[in-house]
C-alpha cells in the first residue's frame, strides 16, 4: 500500500502542485479568432489557475482538482486574458460525488456563476456526449486549448493556445502507464508525439467533432517533454446522469 500510495503521489503532484502556475499547450499555435467561444479562465486573487468551459448559460465545467487552488471568478467572452472582457463570481463548486484526489478518477466539477450569461457572438457553449459512451476512435484527431506557458522555462502567453491531439486506444495507455490507472478516462496526446498539455490546463475540454469529450485532469511527474506517457482527460460522457442531476435542480448532488 506504501509503494501504491508513493508512486500515486509522484504521478498526480504534476496536477496538484502546479495549476497555480497557468496552463501550458505545448507545441500548439494560437487559436483562431471567433472559435472556442466556450473557453472560460478560473481565477484565484492571483490570476488564471485552470481552463473550464461553458455548457449553459450560468455553467462550467472543469476539474476538481482545481478547486485546491481555490479560484473565485471565471473569466470568459475572450481569447486574450488580459482584455478581461467578462468576469463573474463563481456561486458554488459541485465535485463528483466519489473524487479524492487527482489520478484516483471522477476528476470533474460544475462551477455554478453567479448569474446566466447572455450567450452571444462572443460568449457561448459547446455541447456535452449524448451518450454514456464516448464512440472515440484509435487515432481520431481531437484538440485541447488553454492559455499559459508554451514550455516548461517560457514565459506565460497572453492569448488562449489549442493543440490538436490523438486518442489512444484504452488498452494500450493502461499498460503504458502500468500498475495503477483509474476507469472512465480518455487518453490523448502526450504519447509518441510532442504535442499536448501541462499543469494548468487543467479543466479545459478535449474536443472531438465540436464537442467536449473530455476535461484535462493529469500527466506524470511534473513532465511535459513529450513523449511520455498518455495524457489523461476525464471521460465526460460516464458523468452525465450526474451533470444533468445538478443542472436540472440547480444544487450539488
Amino acid at each position: 500500500m506504501h509503494r501504491l500510495s508513493t508512486f500515486l503521489f509522484f504521478n498526480v503532484l504534476a496536477c496538484l502542485g502546479q495549476t497555480v502556475q497557468g496552463s501550458y499547450i505545448i507545441h500548439g499555435r494560437k487559436a483562431p479568432a471567433n472559435s472556442m467561444q466556450y473557453m472560460v479562465s478560473l481565477q484565484n486573487k492571483w490570476g488564471h489557475v485552470c481552463g473550464g468551459f461553458m455548457v449553459r448559460g450560468d455553467i462550467v465545467v472543469t476539474a476538481a482538482h482545481c478547486a485546491e487552488d481555490e479560484p473565485k471568478r471565471v473569466v470568459l467572452g475572450t481569447h486574450k486574458l488580459s482584455e478581461n472582457y467578462m468576469s463573474l463570481n463563481i456561486e458554488y463548486f459541485c465535485k463528483f460525488p466519489t473524487y479524492k484526489s487527482v489520478g484516483f478518477g471522477a476528476d470533474i466539477m460544475l462551477l455554478k456563476l453567479s448569474k446566466e450569461v447572455p450567450l452571444n457572438n462572443r460568449v457561448k457553449i459547446i455541447p456535452l456526449p449524448t451518450s454514456s459512451k464516448a464512440n472515440l476512435r484509435d487515432g481520431q484527431i481531437c484538440s485541447v486549448a488553454g492559455w499559459g506557458k508554451t514550455g516548461t522555462n517560457l514565459p506565460m502567453v497572453d492569448d488562449l493556445r489549442v493543440v490538436n491531439v490523438s486518442i489512444l486506444n484504452p488498452q494500450l495507455c493502461r499498460e503504458i502507464w502500468g500498475s495503477y490507472f483509474p476507469s472512465n478516462v480518455i487518453c490523448a496526446g502526450g504519447y509518441d508525439t510532442d504535442k499536448g498539455f501541462c499543469q494548468g490546463d487543467s479543466g479545459g475540454p478535449l474536443v472531438c467533432d465540436g464537442v467536449a469529450v473530455g476535461v484535462v485532469s493529469f500527466n506524470r511527474n511534473f513532465n511535459c517533454k513529450y513523449p511520455d506517457v498518455p495524457n489523461v482527460y476525464t471521460d465526460i460522457s460516464k458523468y452525465l446522469p450526474w451533470i444533468n442531476n445538478v443542472m436540472n435542480t440547480k444544487k450539488c448532488v
